[in-house]
């Protein structure tokens, strides 16, 4: 069965940083662009970042170039969501999807993480 979890989320102060993960099973992880989301309470869902396939291409949101940092490992099968700089508008639950870079129907979602910047 195809599962992706992520990891990694908790509380941070304001400056900080944390790295979540998201942990791919079930289908053919070189096969799938990797993408990272978040959404805050009352507000829509935003795409935060891409990783290609093949991991030679990324995209950031305007909120995040600079700060954060996509990566991916086709060993673990798992990509990754560096975040540094951390500002409390970064609050959110983090989701990862995979989506198969050809036939986009094959969409999978992540049970999502909760990340926090607080002091």
């Amino acid at each position: 069965q195809v599962q992706l979890v992520e990891s990694g989320g908790g509380l941070v102060q304001p400056g900080g940083s944390l790295r979540l993960s998201c942990a791919a099973s079930g289908f053919t992880f070189s096969m799938y662009t990797m993408r990272w989301y978040r959404q805050a309470p009352g507000k829509e869902r935003e795409l935060v970042a891409v990783i290609t396939s093949t991991g030679g291409s990324t995209t950031y949101a305007d909120s995040v170039k600079g700060r954060f940092a996509i990566s991916r490992d086709s060993a673990k099968k798992t990509s990754y969501l560096e975040m540094n700089s951390l500002k409390p508008d970064d609050t959110a639950i983090y989701y990862c999807n995979a989506q198969h870079r050809t036939f986009k129907e094959y969409d999978y979602w992540g049970q999502g993480t909760q990340v926090t910047v607080s002091s």
